[in-house]
């Protein structure tokens, strides 16, 4: 089964309320089973130093006249800042200070991550974040790593992700997601982990991006986006327990994420003048399962919900828009051409001219 099925089966097992096994671990049987849990024990033992704890990042940033931005920041450690060494170097922070500088209002940051956070957290964290601010105008979620190395059943996780994106919506916010980092990516997790790792994370951040668009929410794949720096250099993106990122790390995070909450919150005008997706740089419109899919591997790919001839969905369910809005450090080639298993059919009026395809005018198929 290829991912963008599996993340489609996924989410609408996520949605029907079932599960799927343990993280998948099933068909590995009781032997894969046992070494996983034992190569687990021996990274623990290799990992570095560990943090106490994260700095408070909740704040005011930025100046200017008018209201200031809500934002949320919800989550992991991740979302929390461990491995930052000051409150400024958080991605809650680095966003914060972004978006001020791009709107020119303050923006009022309230972070309610929790260190080692599962996604069946975020139903509480939600409940707090509108407690402390009722109608929040944008927030950010960092989940997934947890449910990885915690083995959690990827359908449960999947749903609470999508029922705190709902919520979140539902209380006026824009919501963006990072969704589940390459575990694979962390040195120090010895083979055959590491593949395994890599692939149940990058079959939830896929099924994540399905959910969360399906609830109206935009996803930007975290996927391997510090592995590179990582090899070339363990000291520059990652902190000193070598699993969180340091505060370059979250830098570079932050990044990715900076541009689509900008857009979230339409300071680049994009409500009344969406940007056409560049085909030439692998962007396109398609069905959202294949659009998850493709984002997993290409770190910094946004997925958001869209529409084709003003309908939402298509045969072959919702549509999304898929953009890379962070250029990358060096030239990528164009992406390959989607399998025919998983191009749209003809019916859902998606051009074949390109890795997702931009829809063609009326008439046209």
């Amino acid at each position: 089964m290829g991912r963008a099925r599996r993340a489609r089966k996924i989410a609408q097992t996520a949605a029907y309320g079932g599960g799927m096994g343990v993280a998948g671990l099933g068909a590995l049987g009781l032997l894969g089973y046992a070494l996983l849990r034992v190569e687990a024990l021996l990274t623990r033992r290799i990992v570095g130093q560990q943090f106490e704890g994260a700095p408070d990042d909740a704040g005011r940033y930025g100046f200017g006249p008018g209201e200031p931005i809500r934002l949320l920041v919800l989550g992991d450690s991740t979302g929390a800042g461990m491995g930052a060494e000051h409150p400024h170097q958080t991605i809650g922070a680095t966003i914060a200070n972004g978006v001020a500088a791009f709107s020119g209002r303050p923006v009022d940051l309230t972070n309610v991550a929790v260190i080692g956070a599962e996604s069946p957290d975020l139903g509480p964290q939600v409940e707090r974040a509108l407690e402390a601010v009722a109608v929040p105008d944008v927030a950010v979620i960092l989940i997934g790593a947890n449910d990885v190395t915690h083995r959690i059943d990827k359908a449960v996780a999947v749903r609470h992700l999508e029922m705190a994106v709902r919520r979140l919506r539902d209380a006026g916010a824009e919501v963006v997601v990072g969704t589940c980092p390459d575990l694979g990516a962390i040195e120090p997790v010895p083979q055959p982990l590491r593949l395994l790792a890599r692939r149940w994370s990058r079959d939830l951040a896929a099924a994540q991006t399905v959910a969360v668009v399906e609830a109206g929410g935009r996803a930007v794949s975290v996927g391997d986006l510090l592995s590179e720096a990582f090899s070339a250099d363990p000291t520059v993106m990652f902190s000193a327990d070598r699993f969180h990122p340091s505060p370059a790390g979250y830098a570079r995070v932050a990044a990715a994420l900076l541009p689509t909450v900008s857009a979230a919150l339409d300071l680049f005008g994009e409500r009344s003048a969406p940007p056409a997706p560049d085909l030439r740089r692998g962007e396109g419109i398609g069905p959202v399962a294949v659009a998850a899919k493709r984002a997993v591997a290409r770190p910094g790919t946004e997925v958001a919900p869209t529409e084709v001839r003003g309908q939402p969905r298509g045969a072959r369910g919702r549509w999304a828009v898929l953009l890379h809005r962070m250029r990358p450090a060096m030239a990528v080639p164009a992406s390959d051409p989607v399998p025919a298993s998983e191009a749209a059919a003809p019916s859902d009026a998606v051009a074949a001219s390109g890795p997702m395809g931009a829809p063609q005018p009326d008439g046209v198929t």
